[in-house]
């Protein structure tokens, strides 16, 4: 009987794997029963979940007003089929919601779920609605409504910038949004409808929000969103259209691009792009052609986060490409007053301070349409204004009153918002000078980095001759460091400068120019720069001639002044001139200045103030010839850059015409002796020796040193 019972067990033992498998059937029976039903008992309870991860009021019906059933389905992900959807807004915030769906589909991800819960940004594979309304705001202490999960309630300190919500499918027949960025100054209230295709109706919708989905699904539409407010007080105007949905964010599969236009109003700047992308939020793969007008590259610079230039009216037009976040901009033309300008960039945002690159080109660069940038203004059609001009927008003018060098402040926090590495090719650069030629061409190097502003590897043209050298502004400090390092060979005075003159005489001045500058400056404007300027200039001419009519004007000789008017100007050889200036706190003293010839020799010293734009300039010939009717005295260059003034050294003159004025008395010839000169050989001897040694002596070493002395901050 024993054996008998254990043999009976042994088969009631070994049953229970068909018990185990019973069971698991059943439970998957129910399991999938309850997901074909839609887990119609799980609303309540998921509302309390979700709401729980996201830390927000999550709800799925709303009691005020009847709506479809709640379908949900937890195979994979948890998808959320209902007439209604929302989820509140943080604590911290006075909106009703931050999302609100009517007729939507919501598919979340466990995963994602948890990720939210711990601060992460959120990620909602799947959204879809008859109608999405959203009141998206953030806080200038960095709190987002789009933060979930803990600790939403205190200031964001990171430096990191807020992850926003991102989206694999997002589907809308019609919404809105109201978004408020303290921290990005922008207000902006819009709206998206789809529009072409079919439409379904709301109350088709409600009835039906599966098949709404699904008939969202098979026939894609296009969108439009259209977006009126501000930013930084700035009227804001957007108007977006696509032909076909496009997702905010394909992270799981290549999305084919779809066409995109784009129309967009920044205060007074207006840019237009047609296209193609495959993501409507980040404009992934964005590429197509587009246009840009405005008062200033500045005003396009300061939406996009990119230092531009301030400038007059301009317009550009070209091809654009976004690799990620990486932007590919060529300009194939870029119009500034009479600027003709373009380029090929790239604008990196990835690094620390974010980098511009490429190379600028073009075939006339007017340096007046960039008269903003160091100070001066233009007019509405980018021709320059006067200097005392007011800036609407910093409430400074270019220039004080009284005085010509601009003094418009620098913007030197926006030197050290990105870094730069440009290539700079211009075929002609107009000074905005009727009497300079042009460079043509120049070839630079622009370089900005940590702040400091460079324009190395100078390599231009003008005058026959060459300008080469660099020049940097360091914006790091309070105020900018400006240093010059500038050399110049073999520049024809007659071609440089022009000098068309009646009836065929000859230029003034000619021959080949060489020198060098070097000095430094600290402030926070142009003026101020130069008004700090130390350092030197050395110049000497070589192979030269000036006009013999100039050199008696200059010596007051009357009698050679006249002989040279009746029988016509004519080029005096020049046989030696030195320039070596001094900078000391912005005043330029010559230590030499001479120009000799075999008619006299001019000699220059005085002063010229950059800070306070004075002059005090005397200029003294020394005759080598001799002359029966002279008033040879030194002239004086004084005044204000503004207003100069020319006067004759009364000393000497008084002496010549009272001596002429006393003899007159005896006999009027004799009233000429005190005129007459018989001119100083011997000086002059010593003037054009000393003239060619210092000559000599700067031809053999033209090299200054470097500016030792700092500015005094």
């Amino acid at each position: 009987m024993r054996r008998m019972s254990q043999a009976q067990a042994r088969p009631r033992a070994g049953r229970w794997p068909l018990y185990a498998g019973g069971a698991l059937l059943l439970l998957l029976a129910a399991f999938a029963v309850c997901e074909a039903l839609g887990w119609p008992f799980l609303a309540a309870p998921m509302e309390r979940w979700v709401g729980q991860a996201l830390q927000r009021p999550v709800a799925f019906t709303d009691a005020q007003t009847s709506s479809a059933p709640v379908r949900i389905h937890l195979l994979g992900r948890i998808a959320v089929t209902a007439g209604y959807i929302r989820i509140g807004a943080p604590p911290w915030s006075q909106e009703p919601y931050m999302l609100l769906a009517r007729d939507a589909r919501l598919v979340l991800g466990y995963g994602d779920l948890w990720r939210a819960s711990r601060g992460e940004p959120l990620r909602i594979r799947e959204l879809r609605a008859g109608r999405l309304d959203g009141r998206i705001e953030r806080l200038a202490d960095g709190r987002a409504s789009w933060q979930f999960g803990k600790a939403t309630d205190a200031p964001d300190t990171s430096a990191q910038p807020t992850g926003v919500p991102s989206f694999g499918v997002l589907q809308v027949d019609s919404g809105g949004v109201n978004f408020h960025d303290a921290l990005m100054v922008v207000d902006l209230v819009g709206t998206f409808s789809l529009t072409d295709g079919s439409q379904a109706s709301a109350a088709q919708a409600s009835s039906a929000p599966a098949s709404s989905a699904q008939a969202s699904n098979a026939q894609p539409k296009g969108l439009q969103f259209d977006a009126n407010g501000t930013y930084r007080k700035l009227p804001v105007k957007v108007a977006l259209k696509t032909i076909g949905v496009l997702p905010v964010l394909a992270e799981e599969a290549v999305v084919t691009p779809l066409p995109v236009t784009l129309d967009a109003v920044v205060g007074g700047a207006r840019l237009t792009f047609n296209g193609t992308a495959t993501d409507a939020l980040n404009l992934t793969a964005l590429k197509g052609r587009f246009t840009v007008q405005g008062p200033s590259l500045a005003a396009v610079g300061d939406p996009l986060g990119v230092t531009l230039p301030t400038t007059g009216p301009f317009r550009t037009q070209g091809l654009v490409a976004k690799q990620g976040v990486v932007w590919n901009v060529v300009a194939e033309s870029l119009a500034i007053g009479a600027s003709r300008v373009a380029g090929a960039f790239t604008y990196d945002p990835r690094p620390a301070r974010p980098m511009l690159a490429g190379r600028l080109t073009g075939s006339k660069l007017v340096l007046a349409d960039l008269g903003p940038a160091v100070g001066a203004q233009t007019s509405s059609d980018g021709a320059a204004k006067p200097a005392i001009a007011k800036e609407a927008d910093t409430k400074q003018v270019s220039a004080k009153p009284g005085r010509v060098l601009p003094d418009r402040p620098f913007d030197l926090p926006a030197l050290r918002a990105m870094d730069a590495n440009v290539l700079v090719d211009i075929a002609n650069l107009d000074l905005g000078s009727d009497i300079l030629e042009p460079l043509k061409p120049l070839h630079t190097h622009l370089v900005l980095l940590d702040g400091v502003l460079t324009l190395r590897d100078i390599d231009a043209r003008t005058g026959q001759g060459s300008l080469g050298g660099m020049l940097q502004l360091d914006g790091r400090a309070a105020l900018a460091l400006w240093t010059a390092n500038l050399r110049w060979a073999n520049v024809r005075l007659e071609s440089w400068i022009h000098q068309t003159r009646a009836n065929g005489a000859p230029p003034y001045i000619t021959g080949n120019l060489n020198g060098q500058a070097r000095v430094a400056g600290q402030g926070k404007s142009t003026a101020a720069i130069l008004g700090s300027l130390h350092g030197g200039v050395r110049m000497f001419l070589l192979n030269g001639s000036i006009s013999h009519l100039a050199v008696e004007a200059a010596g007051l000789d009357l009698a050679q002044g006249l002989g040279v008017l009746i029988k016509g100007d004519d080029a005096l050889p020049i046989q030696c001139t030195v320039a070596d200036l001094a900078a000391e706190q912005g005043v330029l003293r010559p230590r030499v200045l001479v120009l000799d010839t075999r008619d006299s020799t001019l000699w220059v010293d005085g002063s010229l103030s950059l800070a306070t734009e004075a002059m005090d300039m005397r200029v003294v010939v020394t005759p080598k010839d001799f002359s029966p009717l002279a008033l040879r005295t030194p002239v004086h260059l004084r005044g204000t850059f503004a207003q100069p003034s020319v006067s004759l050294e009364k000393g000497k003159l008084g002496a010549k015409l009272g001596a002429a004025a006393l003899l007159s008395l005896l006999n009027p010839v004799a009233a000429l002796i005190p005129l007459v000169d018989i001119g100083d050989s011997d000086d002059a001897k010593r003037g054009s020796a000393a003239c060619q040694a210092l000559s000599a002596r700067i031809a053999a070493n033209p090299l200054l040193p470097a500016p030792s002395k700092q500015v005094s901050k």
